[in-house]
């Protein structure tokens, strides 16, 4: 936490987490309803939502524009503050044939709404389905997903992610070493950034592409690796991945 404002908002989490615990202690019926951020459901879960919307604006402006290098390209607008943390609105261009693997986001609702093109989308064990200008796809939390341009031009749709959690930070990161390795003739993201980043957020998302073996032995391996060789330099500012 670098950012002096990200530094405060923390000790502000801490101190409110203290009164609570003392106000437990003293009355047990105090703290009723308070779930997993625990002590605080209520007091808790508004404290680290403020927390992540601090860290997101002293890391991020928007608008701000992520490219993959390999035909998939999002603009970030805004956060929107909602009930259940930030919404995260965004714009993506896909060029024919391009799209995201097979993946779950764990926590996060996902919609796109087709301004340009032909979307093709496929939910997990289902067969593919497509939607034109106009019509919007909806992903559920926990559902598995791909989308792809099924058309022949480039793919233009609004888009929103909620809550926002660290599907920013994530996918930026993603597409930054995957356009890194186009530059250097290769294809997707290098393997040491991705086990990195796979394992730190895997509370968050799942990437179905790469098997639950390799994930769940081969990605610590490349993470211990790498950390021995000094590759991680780049994520001594990433953030916490989100717990429960």
């Amino acid at each position: 936490m670098s950012s002096p404002l990200l530094r405060f908002r923390a000790l502000e989490c801490n101190d409110a987490r203290t009164r609570a615990l003392s106000e437990m202690q003293e009355d047990p019926t105090s703290l009723e309803g308070w779930d997993r951020h625990g002590p605080g459901d209520a007091r808790g879960a508004r404290c680290d939502s403020g927390l992540q919307r601090t860290a997101a604006m002293t890391r991020f402006s928007y608008p701000h524009t992520i490219d993959n290098g390999a035909g998939e390209r999002l603009t970030f607008l805004r956060r929107v503050p909602t009930a259940t943390g930030d919404r995260i609105e965004g714009e993506n261009v896909v060029a024919p044939g391009a799209g995201p693997p097979m993946h779950v986001h764990r926590r996060q609702v996902e919609a796109l709404t087709v301004q340009e093109g032909r979307i093709g989308y496929q939910r997990l064990g289902e067969a593919p389905q497509f939607a034109g200008p106009g019509e919007t796809v909806v992903f559920a939390a926990g559902e598995a997903h791909r989308f792809w341009n099924a058309g022949t031009t480039d793919l233009r749709c609004s888009a929103y992610v909620e809550p926002a959690d660290n599907f920013e930070y994530f996918l930026g990161e993603i597409f930054d070493s995957t356009r890194r390795r186009m530059q250097q003739g290769r294809h997707g993201p290098d393997p040491f950034e991705s086990a990195f980043l796979v394992r730190r957020y895997r509370s968050e998302f799942m990437m179905l592409a790469v098997s639950q073996l390799v994930q769940q032995v081969v990605f610590p391996l490349l993470v211990f690796i790498g950390r021995l060789q000094g590759r991680f330099a780049r994520y001594a500012d990433a953030p916490e991945p989100v717990r429960g």
